[in-house]
């Protein structure tokens, strides 16, 4: 009878634990989005700050939070600035960054919004990263017809990214439809895609959790866009050659 006792304790204790942990959890989530929340603004008059700035390139951006930098310590640190300060290093010179990105946009909203400013826009690079937002009330069929209208907007040479991984779960199965659907458009209309999925699932999800995530536990820190970034470098690095000047110095 005592030990049936001490083993009802310890299982008590147990789910004790495991409900607090996770109350606790949520209530630091709830806490990090609300604080990240806030600084939407900030991230969104960085970004138009950075596009007054004339450059001899001009990199143009789509997307939603990620390439707003939402979660990291500052704007520059998103994967949109990592690349823009990779191509200044590679080529010498210097880049404008047009980020037409909107944090929370779908692909809806990239239609309504982003691509009329892009069409007055005359790029030398431009990537294309949306459709994470679609994934929670995925529709494959208005999922590939909203991407096919995006791509279509986007001038030759552009480099999309998939979606990256969600790791878990149903949400993680609507990502692997979404992706073959971005691999096959991208495909027809001669796209290079930055493996964003392979390059974020590697890292796993319980590394994610631990170092990579930001304070809402869904948007990347720093070292989260740093994978992001390194999805896109090689594919940069085919269409633009390096500085010869850069060249001697390495």
């Amino acid at each position: 009878m005592r030990l049936v006792v001490i083993l009802l304790s310890s299982i008590l204790a147990a789910v004790g634990a495991f409900f607090t942990g996770r109350m606790l959890v949520l209530r630091r989530q709830r806490t990090g989005a609300a604080r990240l929340a806030a600084t939407l603004h900030l991230n969104a008059r960085w970004w138009k700050e950075q596009r007054s700035r004339p450059g001899e390139i001009l990199y143009v951006a789509l997307g939603d939070s990620a390439a707003q930098g939402v979660g990291a310590s500052r704007p520059g640190r998103s994967y949109v600035g990592m690349l823009a300060d990779h191509l200044r290093r590679r080529t010498g010179q210097t880049v404008q960054v047009a980020n037409l990105s909107v944090s929370g946009a779908r692909l809806r909203d990239a239609i309504a919004v982003q691509l009329p400013l892009l069409k007055k826009l005359k790029p030398d690079l431009v990537t294309a990263a949306i459709g994470a937002n679609d994934i929670a009330s995925f529709d494959a069929d208005r999922f590939e017809r909203e991407l096919a209208i995006v791509y279509d907007a986007l001038p030759p040479g552009s480099i999309v990214g998939d979606i990256p991984a969600f790791y878990f779960g149903a949400a993680e199965r609507r990502v692997g439809i979404a992706n073959e659907i971005v691999h096959r458009l991208a495909g027809e209309r001669g796209f290079e895609v930055a493996p964003v999925h392979a390059f974020t699932r590697r890292q796993g999800g319980a590394r994610y959790a631990l170092n990579q995530v930001a304070a809402d536990f869904f948007h990347p820190n720093d070292r989260g866009y740093r994978v992001w970034a390194s999805a896109f470098v090689p594919l940069l690095d085919r269409r633009f050659p390096r500085a010869q000047s850069t060249a001697a110095q390495n």
